[in-house]
């Protein structure tokens, strides 16, 4: 078995000291095997901004939980130009990571981030050819029996956020082509605050059998027609359960759990009554 929390848009700068309290108190309650952070830990890319998220990550750390994370368009500088085009990563990889594509491999489990951020667009994100051969590359070294999961900040597929569709990712063409021939299982990403569980294919048809999973912002005070929140993802034996755990006055509650069964070549939703095969 492993279980995954999944964070999202923590937005140091515009949070919440008691959001980010409670989380690092669940985190602690549910003993995952990872924390996946999937992209804006600050709101301005600010260097007191990103020493915030720091000692978030240091604390997680010292705690004994494993973290990895990915860089969202906040993280890169929207009105420091010089340094948005010529070192826009600089303090992230000071900060919170020098890698821009981690990769962990727990027992049955795979997870690779690649970063979707671009100094060129202010709010949306891109994969280049490079990002998609290295996804290719590194999911060909894991164990074919493995689920693979991969964790970007932009969402690969267009998705409903209440009456409002989020634009897919630029050269989304490319990252399904990454996803399918990879054998992707499972996509991880954020940037519309606002939590939600599709099955790839119900998206677009061609997509394959992916389970795409979004996580609302955990910490921001910045909310669109969701509370803030975050996901566990727990798998085990072919069966992945996806929980949000929502904000509700003082503290974080789970108010959604969905059951996905892997079979044939994709998942398939499990009834509450269902036993897996």
């Amino acid at each position: 078995m492993a279980r995954l929390v999944h964070l999202s848009d923590l937005h140091f700068g515009a949070h919440d000291e008691r959001l980010v309290e409670a989380v690092a108190e669940h985190i602690d309650d549910l003993q995952p095997d990872l924390v996946v952070i999937s992209g804006d830990f600050t709101q301005r890319a600010r260097t007191e901004q990103f020493k915030e998220a720091c000692q978030f990550l240091e604390e997680l750390r010292e705690r004994g939980h494993e973290v990895l994370g990915v860089p969202g368009n906040h993280d890169v500088p929207l009105y420091d130009v010089l340094r948005r085009f010529l070192s826009p990563l600089a303090r992230y990889r000071r900060f919170i990571d020098e890698t821009l594509c981690p990769f962990i491999e727990l027992p049955g489990v795979a997870v690779l981030g690649i970063n979707t951020a671009r100094s060129l667009t202010f709010k949306d994100g891109r994969v280049s050819e490079e990002q998609v051969e290295f996804i290719r590359e590194t999911f060909a070294r894991t164990d074919p029996n493995i689920v693979r999961v991969l964790v970007t900040h932009h969402p690969l597929f267009a998705l409903p956020v209440g009456e409002q569709i989020e634009r897919a990712i630029g050269r989304q063409e490319l990252a399904l082509d990454a996803i399918e021939n990879a054998g992707v299982d499972i996509l991880l990403a954020g940037h519309a605050h606002h939590a939600s569980t599709h099955l790839a294919s119900d998206l677009v048809t061609r997509a394959g059998g992916a389970l795409v999973i979004q996580a609302g912002t955990a910490t921001s005070t910045r909310v669109r027609e969701q509370e803030q929140s975050f996901n566990t993802i727990d798998i085990v034996d072919g069966v992945a359960t996806v929980t949000v755990h929502a904000w509700r006055d003082d503290d974080f509650e789970p108010t959604d759990s969905q059951r996905y069964e892997w079979q044939e070549g994709g998942w398939r939703i499990l009834k509450a009554e269902e036993p897996a095969h």
